[in-house]
């Protein structure tokens, strides 16, 4: 994601060796039993009252989301006795290898983060718990306020998301929009860019090249237009050019098709033929994240998980949409992380509970928007949050529009698994650095994709309950 703080979008605390993921009761009843009825139910109370009921809830983040995320488990603690809750946190490069031993080693956290992609996955091999009831009848919280489109991507009936039962709920919406440096424009009297209006691809071209420039007179560049990473920013030139990885039915990939390498050449471009990026050895000294936070480049995409950082930003910055392709239409996409309840949990209604505190309750979510990691899931607040132009960036309506409007899923996202998804990025350097066209890369790399797009469809349809 390019904010390294948010995609690796996609965190300080290690795994305690020895620590018990799973969730346990660690103390029973102490009244013993008496002769008298009287003397039994009032053992009986006593045992109720006194258990101990330890659950563990496994994330990954940052230190702003750890702070956020102990305070709501501390409320929830307070209104739950008895009821003590682990929190772990692990790095994001990290997080998947640790819950991928969790669920091999059957010790999977009571509470756990997991993208959309797994849903179907982990609903089908039975490590996640039907959560509807509880959230259903959860008394704090309107299911009607809550994004639909967050919602959606957890609900699985069997055979298609997006409906059915709820197998966990969105810890947050990430909307990936375009920022730029304000401050950069107004040193070089170049008009700010159009919020409501994206640039053509050529005006984009353009206005990067009169902002890469050398500054010091030393004969060496050190201000670009933009360096974005292949992995999460080329899906919006894709996307806005009329083209995608998937067809229509999601079991053909698409990449063939000639507005797909049109698109994925505009993007090398930028750097081969247009010189508005870091060059490969540029880019190895000091990557464009790093750039980006020093104001050396113009353009970069934001998550709403940037925001913490990019309160010290030394420059004042601002979001657009992406420019558009032959379609005119800018495009992006809109992320998740689900927050689900192991199906081997020995308390599932305090943990789907705290579920929803985490993800839906009006005191969790201004946790979680005060430490400027998301947007509320709460659409209410939401309004209010975007509306207040006195924070930054002063354009949130952007991360609204992206939710509400043009934002889409991950392609991943719609198929059992992503390998084939991830393979065409494994192989897209060559393209990027100039020695291979996108035309004959979309060429060669389609039947590949198409051979483990094959294979996933297979394997759901044999774990497909």
């Amino acid at each position: 994601m390019v904010g390294k703080k948010g995609l690796l979008s996609t965190l300080s605390l290690s795994l305690i060796v020895g620590t018990t993921l799973v969730g346990c009761s660690s103390s029973k009843g102490v009244g013993k039993t008496e002769a008298t009825a009287t003397s039994a139910a009032t053992a009986a109370s006593s045992s109720q009252s006194t258990e101990k009921k330890e659950m563990a809830f496994m994330f990954r983040g940052g230190p702003d989301e750890e702070k956020a995320y102990k305070k709501i488990v501390e409320k929830y603690e307070g209104s739950h006795p008895g009821v003590t809750v682990k929190v772990i946190m692990t790095t994001a490069d990290q997080y998947a290898t640790k819950l991928k031993a969790a669920i091999t080693g059957k010790s999977v956290p009571d509470v756990f983060y997991y993208g959309p992609g797994d849903l179907r996955a982990y609903v089908n091999s039975g490590i996640l718990l039907d959560i509807t009831k509880y959230v259903e009848s959860y008394k704090d919280v309107d299911i009607k306020n809550i994004w639909p489109t967050g919602i959606n991507l957890y609900r699985y009936d069997g055979k298609q998301v997006g409906q059915g039962n709820i197998y966990g709920m969105p810890k947050d919406l990430g909307p990936f929009a375009l920022g730029y440096n304000k401050t950069m424009f107004q040193k070089a009297g170049i008009p700010l860019p159009d919020k409501n209006k994206p640039y053509t691809w050529d005006e984009f071209i353009k206005v990067n090249q009169q902002l890469t420039k050398d500054t010091n007179g030393d004969g060496k560049l050190d201000q670009w237009g933009t360096g974005f990473n292949v992995n999460w920013s080329l899906q919006s030139f894709v996307w806005s050019n009329g083209a995608d990885w998937l067809d229509s039915t999601k079991t053909k990939v698409a990449i063939d098709d000639p507005k797909f390498a049109e698109a994925l050449q505009y993007f090398a471009d930028m750097q081969n033929k247009y010189k508005i990026t870091p060059s490969i050895a540029e880019a190895q000294t000091l990557d464009t994240y790093q750039r980006w936070m020093k104001g050396q480049m113009a353009f970069f995409p934001v998550g709403p998980w940037d925001m913490s950082t990019y309160e010290k930003l030394p420059f004042e910055y601002d979001l657009i949409p992406y420019p558009a392709g032959s379609t005119g239409k800018t495009a992006t996409w809109l992320g998740s992380l689900g927050i689900g309840v192991s199906s081997k949990t020995k308390y599932p209604q305090e943990a789907a509970e705290l579920v929803m505190a985490l993800t839906a309750s009006k005191e969790g979510m201004k946790e979680l928007v005060d430490a400027k990691v998301q947007i509320p899931n709460l659409m209410d607040m939401a309004k209010d949050w975007a509306a207040d132009t006195s924070t930054k960036p002063a354009n949130k309506q952007e991360f609204m529009k992206i939710v509400q409007d043009y934002g889409r899923g991950l392609p991943g996202n719609y198929t059992y698994n992503e390998e084939w998804y991830q393979l065409f990025f494994t192989d897209i350097q060559p393209v990027m650095d100039g020695k291979v066209t996108a035309a004959d890369y979309v060429k060669q790399e389609q039947p590949k994709m198409q051979k483990l797009l094959d294979k996933a469809i297979e394997q759901e349809k044999k774990t497909t309950k």
